[in-house]
Formats: structure tokens, C-alpha cells, sequence
């Protein structure tokens, strides 16, 4: 079996962070280190996580200054926690996780996920699920990226809008796939959206290029089935990114010209195999 690494990012987490690691620390598998980053969490989180540490010597935390909330702030925390690896030396793995504060998995998460992978090389990013809905790629918390892929292909993550989304489209760009595996479960204690209400849902699709007719195809399934989005989550979806405005760089800003045309021609094609399809129905 395959082996890897947590990173768990948190801020103000005191009612919800013990419980998170925990839920690692007794999965069949367990990572070989956790990687705890602490955004200036200005009540409990500290102590608790300074006790977890005593506890567990395969704990090492990041503790930032407070500078108040800022999304944009996740992926610079989870590329903090992937430079400490090799400032610190820790041992080289085969997949890392992504893990946040509010996430709980069941005990075989872990070993039902890597055994997928492990399975096919060619997967790159997998995850489990957290409801009954059918999801074509990963998404949210709980995916494993094989380090393999990630160190050649990216190395870090881009501090950009859609950076969970960017690298799903990388690895199917590179020859990979990605996969959601539904036997492999997990539950979230926040509502999905809560700390952005589907702002950057909307805006990063706009960075990243997404064809409008693929938008709004993905509207209608939010807004038709009211999962994961709910049905407010899916018109603040589609507002943001009818209204979004691209910055000329940072983290609002677009994603290469190159990346953007091949999501395009990627998603036009599978605009054209759902109206095939579609069109084949109706002749039955």
C-alpha cells in the first residue's frame, strides 16, 4: 500500500481541529506525518494543537500571525506546508492529502482511496465522496495527489482562483485522469460555500476559461438537484461568473492563454457527446 502525507489548514478552529486530526490519526492507514497549518486562529486552536503535538511526534504545525480571513490565503498555506517538507527533510511519499479543519473520514478512507490509485499509475488526483450525489472528478477535501505527478508537473500549487480545479484540468492536459471513488466516505461539520457563498465557484471559472455553455450546464444540475450548491449557491454561481472581472495578476487573475484553450476544446467536446447522446435517446 501506498503512503502519504495530511496537510490540514485551520483558523479559529477550537470546536472542530481535534476531531479533524483524530479522524486521521485513526484511519487503517495513516499518514506518515500531518502537516497542521494555524492562520492566526485567535481563540483555543494554538493550545489544542500544541497538545496534539505532545501527544504525536508526527505532528508539525505552521503558526501564521493573525491578518484576519482571506480564502486566497488556503493555497499559500497548503505551499508553506509542502516547503517544509523539504526544508525539514521529512520522508518522501508517494501521495499527499488535502484536509481541512471540518472534515471527518471514515477509517478505511485512506486505504480505500490509495488502493485505486495504487491500482493505476495513471491516476492522478482521487477522492472519496460526502453525499449520494455522482461526481465525474473530485472535489472539496479528502483528495490524494500523487506526488509523482505534482512534483513534475506543477512542484507547487498556483496561487490563483480555481487552484483546486486547475490542477484536475493539469492532469488530464499531462495524460492522467482523476477519479471519485464512492465507496470511500467522508462528512463535513460547515455547510459547503459558507465562508466564500459560492463567490469563487463562479469567478474561477471565469479564470480558468470555462466555456459558457458548460457553466451554465453546470448551473442547471446545481440549481436542478439543489446538491452540492443548493439552489442559492447555483444562482450566486452563475451571477459571479457572468459578473466577474479578471484582475491582471495575482490572485484574481486568468490562467495561461494555452490552459484556457485547452480546457475550452475539452469541454466543447463534451458539450457535443452529452447532445449526441441526448440526440440518440430521442431516435429511441
Amino acid at each position: 500500500m501506498g503512503s502519504y502525507y495530511a496537510i490540514v489548514t485551520c483558523r479559529n478552529s477550537e470546536s472542530e481541529i481535534e476531531n479533524a486530526i483524530n479522524s486521521l490519526l485513526n484511519q487503517t492507514i495513516k499518514p506518515r506525518y500531518i502537516l497542521v497549518v494555524d492562520d492566526g486562529s485567535t481563540d483555543n486552536t494554538h493550545n489544542i494543537l500544541e497538545g496534539l503535538k505532545l501527544k504525536n511526534d508526527n505532528i508539525y504545525v505552521i503558526t501564521n500571525p493573525d491578518l484576519g480571513y482571506d480564502i486566497g490565503r488556503v493555497v499559500k498555506n497548503w505551499n508553506s506546508a509542502i516547503n517544509l517538507t523539504n526544508d525539514m527533510n521529512l520522508e518522501t511519499t508517494d501521495y499527499h492529502m488535502i484536509s481541512t479543519d471540518d472534515t471527518h473520514y471514515e477509517e478505511f478512507y485512506a486505504e480505500k482511496v490509495m488502493s485505486k490509485m495504487d491500482e493505476d499509475d495513471r491516476i492522478a488526483i482521487s477522492s472519496g465522496n460526502f453525499d449520494d450525489n455522482s461526481y465525474a472528478t473530485p472535489h472539496g477535501a479528502g483528495r490524494f495527489v500523487r506526488n509523482s505527478f505534482f512534483i513534475n508537473v506543477l512542484g507547487r500549487y498556483p496561487e490563483k482562483m480555481g487552484y483546486e480545479s486547475v490542477i484536475l484540468q493539469l492532469s488530464l492536459y499531462h495524460g492522467f485522469k482523476n477519479l471519485v471513488n464512492n465507496d470511500a466516505r467522508f462528512t463535513h461539520t460547515r455547510q459547503l460555500g459558507a465562508n466564500h457563498h459560492f463567490y469563487e465557484f463562479g469567478a474561477s471559472m471565469r479564470t480558468l476559461g470555462y466555456h459558457p455553455l458548460f457553466a451554465l450546464g453546470r448551473f442547471m444540475q446545481c440549481f436542478l438537484t439543489g446538491k452540492p450548491t443548493g439552489r442559492m449557491g447555483a444562482i450566486r454561481m452563475l451571477y459571479y461568473y457572468l459578473s466577474y472581472k479578471p484582475k491582471k495578476e495575482g490572485y484574481d487573475s486568468m490562467y495561461d492563454p494555452e490552459l484556457r484553450k485547452a480546457i475550452r476544446i475539452r469541454q466543447k467536446t463534451r458539450i457535443k457527446q452529452i447532445l449526441g447522446l441526448k440526440t440518440t435517446n430521442s431516435n429511441t
